[in-house]
């Protein structure tokens, strides 16, 4: 199993997971920060990530469960972004943007390679979808 696998899953149950940048001795982790039904949308859940990246680091370009929808905001630092065929486009802390469902999100990285950056991710799924992250060969 892929190390990035280990990370999407433990970063869906919840699970700190580190995984290092091809090429690169850094390391990004992911932990679940809250999740929860929604009790007036039957079915659906909302799960919340920060995405911590270290200097230099990046995710390798992903998708997100079927049914997501998803708020990220820049906690700190900056975050180089792009989904689908938007812009590339570099965030910076008290930014955010958001990725429709089945959305590619072919660059999510750190744009910063002396500092580091967070992300919280916050995602609005049915609540039958538990893996939140797959990678994109």
């Amino acid at each position: 199993m892929k190390l990035w696998h280990v990370a999407a899953l433990c970063g869906a149950f919840g699970v700190t997971a580190t995984q290092a940048t091809a090429g690169d001795n850094k390391a990004e982790t992911v932990q679940k920060n809250f999740e929860a039904a929604l009790p007036n949308a039957p079915g659906k859940s909302i799960v919340a990530v920060e995405v911590n990246y270290a200097p230099g680091t990046a995710s390798p370009p992903h998708t997100h469960a079927k049914s997501a929808f998803i708020y990220a905001y820049v906690v700190s630092g900056a975050i180089e972004s792009q989904v689908n065929d938007g812009e590339v486009r570099v965030y910076h802390a008290g930014e955010s943007w958001f990725e429709e469902p089945n959305a590619l999100h072919g660059i999510s990285r750190n744009a910063s390679r002396t500092l580091p950056a967070k992300l919280l991710a916050v995602f609005v799924l049915d609540s039958n979808d538990k893996t939140l992250t797959t990678p994109v060969k």
